[in-house]
């Protein structure tokens, strides 16, 4: 062989065994005791956020399922179910979750939280949906990651306020019947898989409690992260004023304003590290109104500046009013989304104007459509990511933190791009 050509094959080796070495360095590094991981999973078909806490707890907040039996869902307007059609978006969360739970964990998780009641946030029934083998439900959204991955703890906005969902008449209201998304029938099996997994499983039910400190705690070494805590902010327009445990009421019962004012609200700290996450949680009051009454307006000033905040209504236009933005001013937004109308282009701008708070920030969302690409154009380059998982890593004592973005078309879901560090304010 030539000299030149031996020079040729080492360069060759010597590629493959960097990019052998490549792939191998791309998978997420495990989870560590003192680390907060926070992963936002991509399934095209609704919010879910996974979060591993400093000692190991673990909380599910949302599992949206939305159905694939609607035009909507199948048209270009919404996204693909990710990876693939091969599972339903809860048995992609189920299997998410499994390849990044913390070791030794019991295979459980401690806590789920549902922020509301829409199909992208917890499920939807449909003629496609399967009847476990056990208990009398079927199997959507947060049923059936709870029916695979048992629950300790469910946590939820609760059902009899601002108006009685157990109620008949409620039930038989004509808004609720003629709901293209069958709100209430998802409900009914929501309740029948708590009651069953309650008297075989000891899950735990409680109602979401607006300025509580305590409810989500860590469950296994809390003496040693004494600086972690997780903040209950608003819930059903019921907002955390600030001092001790007062909340202020912003409906009366019998109020309902639909389901995405009603969105829990929490704020998780971690030493100098905060996070906030909302919901639905509107800020854009209906033409004509003020957004002085709005939830974001309420909950601004008892939530203060974070370091990342994921965008409330996944960016849609009714979201991310001035006062909040100017009052949270995150370094990092997270956007959670499946809509072709997400983000609107008027929040993009909001959330982006160095008008309403200065220095830089980084957006980072799990899917971008190609027909949100044709209306706003270049404003989207604003985004440092625009598809994939998104997991946030806060480092021990909360002093940085990172941003990985995951490959979404992959099962194995391998490292993409990494941002960071960022520190902590």
């Amino acid at each position: 062989m030539k000299p030149i050509n031996n020079v040729i094959l080492i360069l060759f080796l010597g590629v493959m065994t960097a990019c052998l070495s490549q792939t191998t360095d791309k998978q997420l590094p495990p989870w560590k005791l003192g680390m907060l991981d926070i992963h936002h999973i991509n399934t095209g078909r609704g919010d879910a956020a996974f979060a591993i806490l400093p000692d190991g707890t673990t909380l599910l907040i949302d599992a949206g399922d939305m159905s694939d039996t609607h035009p909507r869902t199948l048209s270009a307007r919404n996204a693909k179910r990710m990876p693939n059609d091969s599972k339903s978006a809860a048995g992609w969360i189920v299997d998410y979750i499994e390849q990044f739970f913390p070791k030794d964990n019991n295979r459980e998780l401690n806590y789920a939280l549902i922020t509301h009641y829409h199909d992208d946030h917890f499920g939807e029934m449909d003629s496609l949906r399967s009847k476990a083998m056990e208990g009398d439900y079927y199997l959507t959204g947060i049923t059936e990651v709870g029916h695979f991955l048992p629950i300790k703890k469910m946590l939820d906005r609760g059902f009899s306020y601002p108006i009685d969902f157990t109620s008949e008449t409620i039930q038989n209201q004509e808004r609720f019947k003629r709901d293209a998304y069958g709100m209430i029938p998802t409900l009914k099996n929501y309740w029948s898989f708590l009651e069953y997994q309650n008297k075989n499983n000891g899950l735990v039910y409680e109602k979401f409690i607006s300025g509580q400190k305590n409810q989500i705690r860590l469950e296994h070494d809390s003496q040693t992260y004494p600086d972690f805590s997780v903040q209950n902010i608003a819930v059903n327009g019921t907002i955390w004023t600030g001092v001790m445990s007062d909340t202020l009421a912003l409906l009366k019962p019998g109020e309902y304003p639909g389901e995405n004012p009603l969105s829990i609200c929490l704020k998780i700290s971690y030493g100098k590290f905060d996070y906030f996450t909302g919901g639905d949680s509107s800020g854009i009051d209906e033409y004509g109104g003020t957004d002085i009454n709005s939830v974001e307006s309420q909950i601004a000033p008892v939530v203060g500046p974070v370091d990342v905040a994921t965008l409330n209504h996944h960016g849609n236009r009714d979201s991310q009013n001035l006062d909040y933005v100017r009052t949270i001013c995150p370094r990092v937004w997270i956007q959670q989304n499946w809509s072709s109308d997400h983000p609107g282009e008027e929040v993009l701008r909001r959330i982006t104007s160095e008008k309403l708070y200065p220095g830089e920030r980084d957006i980072f969302s799990t899917v971008m459509l190609q027909s949100l690409k044709d209306v706003i154009g270049g404003r989207l380059n604003q985004y440092k990511s625009q598809n994939g998982h998104i997991v946030l890593r806060v480092h021990p004592k909360g002093d940085s933190y990172e941003i990985y973005m995951l490959n979404d078309a992959s099962e194995e879901r391998e490292i993409i791009a990494k941002y960071g560090p960022y520190e902590s304010r």
